[in-house]
């Protein structure tokens, strides 16, 4: 096994031991700046709001967090918006939009929310060329059950565009958080391309569960593994061993740049996992930290895309 990177500055090292062209990370956040400015306030506060504090490492201008990336090798990454209440997720998808046809190795993403007119304007998205979704049961504090996003996860199960889903109960349990709901919208929506963002921490196994029940639902790496927060403290012991059976439904997030923790802690928890088990190792690093978001993302179907 390669070493795994000591620092962001380690890095570039790191992936190029890999033989990768670079990384792909399906789960980064670029937000307008009236609503970035609420989202680091919010994290300011979360001694209060979760019970431990939260310095956000990459809190900078969105040219120098780019630049960031470029530098730890984030060739490409899916920048993505949430609401928090109704009339929201329209504009920030068409913002998010114009984001990504701006930003080199930006994939446009699209968000929604349990509202009226919500099909039609994911359609839109879709039409113009949205290639991934996000949905946050926990900020938003909605049912993924309604019955007004009923079709709208039946028009992305048949689109097969991806949707990165917070619905577990980290940082703390909100009230329709937890996999046994969202549970309830797979069964109705098997075909539904699923990631469960931060492997629906603190409920790892139930995650695994329904990668194993739902053959189109992935987990994606964000801020697993990192001892931080109080999910992270329910990983399973075996946790590498059960990886080995679904390598491949393994993507890398890592929720730059609203992490406490330099990118490269993540990509180190990850390496961790990958020499824990013979069955891992660098096949299984070079799938999570490309191959599979890359797959996710439809990578290289499109001509301007450098990765």
């Amino acid at each position: 096994m390669i070493a795994p990177p000591a620092s962001d500055a380690d890095v570039p090292r790191f992936v190029a031991d890999l033989g990768l062209p670079g990384l792909v990370d399906l789960h980064v956040h670029f937000l307008p700046d009236a609503v970035q400015r609420k989202v680091w306030a919010f994290f300011d506060r979360a001694a209060q709001e979760y019970g431990t504090e939260w310095p956000i490492q990459y809190r900078l201008p969105v040219e120098e967090r780019l630049a960031i990336l470029r530098k730890l090798e984030v060739r490409t990454f899916a920048p993505l918006v949430y609401p928090h209440k109704p009339d929201m997720a329209a504009w920030l998808t068409e913002w998010v939009l114009d984001f990504a046809a701006n930003t080199p190795g930006a994939v446009p993403t699209a968000t929604l929310y349990p509202e009226p007119g919500v099909t039609d304007y994911l359609a839109a998205a879709l039409d113009a060329g949205a290639r991934c979704v996000k949905a946050h049961v926990h900020v938003g504090a909605y049912d993924p059950r309604s019955e007004l996003l009923d079709p709208a996860w039946g028009l992305l199960a048949e689109a097969g565009v991806p949707v990165v889903v917070h619905c577990g109960h980290s940082p703390v349990p909100g009230e329709f958080t937890g996999l046994e709901v969202f549970g309830e919208v797979l069964a109705r929506h098997p075909r539904l391309l699923a990631v469960l963002a931060h492997a629906g921490s603190p409920q790892f196994d139930l995650a695994l569960d329904l990668v194993a029940r739902y053959p189109r639902v992935y987990i994606d790496t964000t801020m697993v593994g990192i001892p931080f927060n109080w999910g992270d403290s329910m990983l399973p012991d075996d946790w590498s061993a059960r990886l080995a059976d679904v390598g491949n439904r393994v993507a890398l997030g890592t929720d730059f740049p609203n992490i406490p923790y330099e990118y490269a802690v993540q990509l180190a928890a990850i390496a961790g996992w990958a020499a824990a088990d013979d069955r891992l190792g660098e096949p299984f690093l070079r799938a999570v930290l490309h191959d599979t978001p890359s797959r996710l993302l439809a990578v290289g179907e499109h001509p301007a895309e450098t990765s």
